[in-house]
């Protein structure tokens, strides 16, 4: 393969900036080294095609190098427009890495990017978002023989895996990866909930502390942007459709109504929800002068960009990232990042540390559907507790901390049910 000649970006002559930051994140991804040096030695994924759908920056650029460090052929694309960064699908290029990506493309060439990575004929796959799964269900039927599995990053994409499984479609095995204990109590909380406000803080330059947030989704994300925004000095409303969640973001000390109530209240708006529609005309209406929207969603439809632009008399950029929409009766409203995840289109997504976690499992799920892909069957699997377990196990022992360990009587008492 030369990758060079076969890939599409903007400029090979941005990697020597892009090495630099994947070598930078390499250094802080301890438990995807130990995987690394596990898979070059025992090449696990030797003579397969990776074909990898993610925000295309550098913890992913260092996760697709240990997949190709594992034997693997890898071709990779964004699955963001606005989340890919030129210097590393350059990087990523110079080291043997096919490439279908750039900033900013066309929606049209957005599409296309997907469709060349998958008509490199994979073996595997690692979605975020599910485009991959979708086009190879739907227009690209042709590519699905070969696909003996892959894995799912995140909410979104898992909810269209779901879907298809329901329905009887489901071609393949997936595991959802996003549902792993060693993602969604970390890379959801705490990877989402500091990238969500570097994002935010980055962009607009304004103070939190004093300011009241409304949090739309109190799942594991919008628990970690809430208590990031609180930890600002924030005032935290949290609107919710699911009853026990409402009651947890109420004992956890925030306020909770609908939206059209917290509409009136908000100085910042995050859409944490993965569904459309989630802040609409009923409550752009009522919004205060200067209200700034974003959206950790994964897809661009959680603030209703038509309905805000009906609205407007007029819109204009008023700083990198920030659109101003003037209303008829003199307020102003801002939509950051285009209404795409603020935290990756507005800033370099999750710490380096989470992303460590979140990739192992990727890295380790990946190879278990390899093995197991005959047996699994077409459905979308849980990752199993001992990939989920081993993957704690490398970090702490990257952090240096021990652990006890379950006594021999221990386990019998816990496993018998006579006292």
């Amino acid at each position: 393969m030369n990758a060079a000649a076969e890939s599409s970006i903007k400029d090979i002559g941005l990697a020597h900036n892009g090495h630099l930051k994947i070598d930078w994140v390499k250094e802080h991804m301890p438990v995807l080294n130990r995987i690394r040096q596990r898979f070059e030695k025992e090449q696990p994924f030797a003579g397969l095609k990776v074909a990898i759908s993610l925000h295309l920056e550098a913890k992913t650029a260092y996760l697709a190098k240990v997949i190709q460090a594992g034997g693997a052929e890898v071709t990779i694309t964004g699955s963001n427009p606005l989340s890919t960064q030129d210097d590393v699908c350059a990087a990523l290029v110079e080291d043997g890495i096919r490439v279908f990506a750039r900033y900013n493309p066309s929606p049209e060439e957005y599409k296309q990017h997907l469709i060349q990575t998958l008509e490199t004929k994979p073996d595997l796959i690692i979605d975020d978002g599910g485009d991959l799964v979708t086009i190879l269900h739907s227009e690209r039927r042709d590519l699905l023989a070969q696909v003996r599995g892959g894995a799912e990053e995140t909410t979104t994409g898992i909810l269209r895996l779901k879907a298809l499984e329901k329905e009887g479609k489901l071609e393949f095995p997936m595991v959802a990866v996003n549902d792993a204990f060693c993602k969604y109590l970390f890379d959801n909380r705490y990877g989402t909930g500091q990238s969500v406000w570097d994002g935010i803080n980055r962009t607009t330059n304004l103070v939190v502390a004093g300011k009241t947030v409304v949090v739309t989704g109190y799942g594991w994300c919008g628990k970690g942007v809430a208590m990031r925004a609180k930890g600002l000095g924030a005032k935290v409303i949290v609107t919710e459709v699911d009853a026990i969640k409402a009651v947890e973001a109420y004992m956890d000390g925030f306020e909770v109504m609908p939206m059209r109530e917290a509409a009136k209240h908000g100085d910042y708006f995050v859409t944490v929800t993965g569904n459309r529609d989630v802040i609409t005309k009923e409550h752009f209406e009522v919004m205060k002068d200067g209200a700034i929207l974003s959206n950790a969603g994964h897809f661009d439809v959680e603030v209703n960009k038509v309905e805000l632009e009906a609205l407007s008399t007029g819109k204009r950029v008023v700083r990198k990232d920030i659109e101003e929409f003037q209303m008829k009766d003199g307020r102003k409203i801002y939509l950051l990042a285009e209404g795409r995840l603020v935290n990756l289109a507005a800033g370099d997504g999750h710490p380096a540390e989470i992303m460590d976690m979140t990739f192992a499992l990727q890295a380790v799920a990946l190879e278990y559907v390899n093995k197991n892909y005959q047996q699994i069957g077409k459905k979308v699997l849980n990752v199993p507790y001992e990939l989920d377990e081993s993957v704690a196990r490398y970090k702490l022992e990257a952090l240096g901390i021990q652990i006890d360990k379950l006594t021999p009587a221990q386990k019998e008492y816990l496993e018998s049910w006579v006292e």
